[in-house]
């Protein structure tokens, strides 16, 4: 019975040992800048579609600024681990929609729930569940990552 509870002890006691570092179990999430040199500047004012969509150089700064700063919550080429939400599946129900105008209409919806998520971050409660990247990242580096995931969508 002794043997039991210092056993159960030395569990609880090792638990207790190890919370500090769930904290840090995903490392440095300070938000990283993006060169986006390379890519046409969009301005001051905010788009409110991917103007970098399907664009190749768009696409490889955004592989890398993802990798920098959202793989560690959203997972590898964007297959989430449970963390945080599989960004692939961000505008998968646009592809099998039936006309451009309805396609486009839900690929700008996305776009923008996209950019205001990227941009203010997710609060729940007083609970930070996303950083906001404005003021770190911008413009160019949001839609550089946009065009990334969009390379990566999920196929129903």
């Amino acid at each position: 019975m002794k043997t039991i509870r210092t056993i159960l002890s030395a569990c609880a006691l090792l638990a207790a040992a190890s919370m500090p570092l769930t904290a840090s179990a995903h490392g440095d999430v300070t938000p990283q800048a993006m060169d986006t040199k390379t890519l046409p500047a969009l301005g001051t004012e905010w788009r409110d579609e991917n103007p970098y969509r399907g664009q190749k150089e768009a696409i490889k700064i955004g592989t890398s600024g993802y990798a920098e700063n959202c793989a560690r919550c959203h997972g590898l080429q964007a297959q989430s681990g449970g963390i945080a939400p599989d960004l692939r599946l961000l505008d998968r129900d646009c592809v099998d929609l039936k006309g451009d105008v309805k396609k486009q209409a839900c690929y700008k919806e996305t776009d923008k729930y996209f950019l205001t998520s990227i941009r203010h971050g997710k609060v729940r409660n007083g609970a930070v569940y996303m950083p906001p990247f404005e003021g770190i990242l911008n413009q160019e580096a949001m839609w550089s990552i946009k065009a990334y995931l969009e390379t990566v969508r999920a196929i129903k």
